[in-house]
């Protein structure tokens, strides 16, 4: 028998694996970070193994976590189908929708999926539960049952579940505003010489990220890679002068930085939604999908 304990220190684990950080994970909890930490520790020593490596800036896994994480993520999401249903059966709230998002898409575009999501039940008191996690997590995440729905970048290796059609979000490139390519009215791949290129992690998802450079190989410019954990960090790199990168945020005054347009329809970001074949959940990822097509710009 899985105890509540157990449980709550599983639903740790899941959550520091997923954040790659203890104060990410305890801030996406609800909670502070020393009791997650300390559970995360007496999860371990139960199950004599180590599990998180805390070595490193960002949270890693060992051997032994990477191989339980699949089945942790399975007995956490079954128990919290198990409370939802056992309160719908009573006449409480209704179920939890858990869907996930790439990093890649814009906060705007999350803010419009998570109004679609609570407006699917109007008449009861939906509660909706965002993950951000790279498309290899959420595709993993939705095949396992933790999340309902999610939204990832297209291409990616799919399989088990059921996807909607691919759409295109714009994206432009941004650079050093002390570069030249900053004022050119129409760049080109060879203005950009000299200049590295910041992008996620390639294990996020291997396809889309092959693509991605491929496609700078395509035109010339095989700059070298650096890779950026998020917005913020891209930004600060393109800011320092070192690089330039994509992002599907629309143009904005920030010091530093500039955007630029170039190959608008190259550069767009393909999305797509997955769901668990066979499941009510496909409501869900159409309910997505409109929400994506209307926030396009």
């Amino acid at each position: 028998m899985v105890s509540m304990d157990l449980l709550r220190h599983l639903k740790f684990f899941v959550a520091v694996a997923e954040e790659g950080h203890f104060g990410n994970a305890a801030a996406r909890l609800g909670m502070t970070q020393p009791p997650l930490s300390q559970g995360v520790r007496r999860l371990e020593n139960r199950l004599g193994s180590v599990l998180v490596d805390r070595g490193g800036r960002r949270v890693g896994l060992t051997d032994a976590g990477r191989q339980l994480l699949p089945r942790a993520r399975l007995l956490v999401a079954d128990a919290a189908r198990f409370e939802d249903e056992a309160l719908r059966i009573a006449g409480g709230r209704h179920a939890v929708v858990r869907w996930g998002t790439t990093s890649s898409v814009t906060d705007e575009v999350v803010l419009e999926c998570i109004g679609a999501l609570v407006a699917v039940d109007s008449e009861g008191d939906p509660k909706v539960e965002t993950t951000t996690a790279a498309t290899a997590d959420l595709v993993e995440s939705v095949t396992s049952g933790l999340l309902d729905v999610a939204v990832i970048e297209h291409p990616a290796l799919l399989t088990d579940v059921a996807s909607g059609p691919v759409l295109q979000l714009r994206r432009w490139v941004i650079v050093p505003s002390s570069h030249p390519v900053a004022s050119a009215k129409r760049p080109q791949a060879r203005m950009f010489r000299g200049l590295a290129l910041s992008t996620g992690q390639r294990s996020d998802n291997p396809a889309a990220y092959d693509l991605f450079v491929d496609g700078w190989r395509a035109r010339g410019l095989d700059p070298e890679l650096i890779v950026s954990n998020g917005s913020r960090e891209l930004l600060a790199q393109v800011a320092a002068g070192r690089c330039f990168g994509v992002t599907a945020s629309p143009p904005a005054s920030m010091p530093g930085v500039t955007w630029v347009e170039f190959a608008p329809d190259a550069l767009a970001l393909r999305v797509r939604t997955i769901c668990r074949r066979g499941t009510d959940a496909a409501l869900l990822a159409r309910t997505l999908d409109r929400a994506i097509g209307g926030a396009r710009p």
